[in-house]
């Protein structure tokens, strides 16, 4: 008896155990798939809608590849250097209102896309690692257009400041991009990833009830 109580023990504590490594591996992989967004804004993939938040202000983010992606649409992954054209159009009316200031620098922070304000804030000469500046500039069609030939691959942090409509005070928000990714679907790895654990759980659960 004390050897089968010992026995249903031990396999009590696998399933917990494999039960833990399956959880923390969903956990894992749905910030791998979905990124994080600062305090103060940024970019959010709503059903398949690039979205931008500035505090309080929205807009809708696209961007183009023409040389290389004819009209293709991208959000936070541009797969080419080259050639990239970024539209913001203002959800938000007041927008249309203030002045809007957009910089694109080189991540110098190492952080890539988990980048937020404050990592931005500690560079402290934002002048020496920029490579597109639109300084501050009302666009009372409510849609702001850059362009930008990027000449290398790698992590770009895009820094963008709207002034408060009656308040002599402004928001900025952060959106951290890759120039040249891949443009991988994590979904089936998440697919794949929670089957193979699910099926490593089955196959100890089987092995604890013979």
């Amino acid at each position: 008896m004390e050897i089968l109580s010992r026995f249903l023990h031990d396999a009590a504590m696998q399933k917990v155990v494999v039960a833990k490594s399956f959880f923390c591996s969903l956990f894992m992989l749905s910030c791998l798939a979905t990124g994080p967004v600062s305090a103060g804004g940024g970019l959010v993939l709503e059903d398949d809608v690039c979205i931008l938040t500035i505090d309080f202000y929205s807009a809708h983010f696209t961007a183009y590849q023409p040389e290389t992606r004819g009209d293709k649409q991208f959000c936070k992954e541009f797969p080419d250097t080259g050639l990239t054209i970024i539209v913001l159009d203002y959800l938000h009316q007041s927008l249309k209102l203030v002045p809007v200031e957009l910089r694109i620098i080189k991540d110098v922070t190492g952080l890539g896309r988990f980048a937020k304000i404050e990592h931005v804030q500690a560079i402290g000469n934002l002048d020496a690692h920029t490579v597109f500046y639109q300084p501050p500039v009302v666009r009372s069609n409510a849609s702001l257009s850059i362009e930008h030939a990027f000449a290398n691959e790698g992590s770009y942090i895009g820094i963008i400041t709207a002034a408060h409509p009656t308040l002599d005070t402004f928001s900025t928000a952060i959106f951290p991009f890759e120039v040249g990714a891949s443009q991988f679907d994590y979904t089936w790895l998440i697919i794949f990833v929670v089957a193979a654990a699910l099926l490593f759980w089955l196959r100890m659960f089987r092995r604890s009830a013979k």
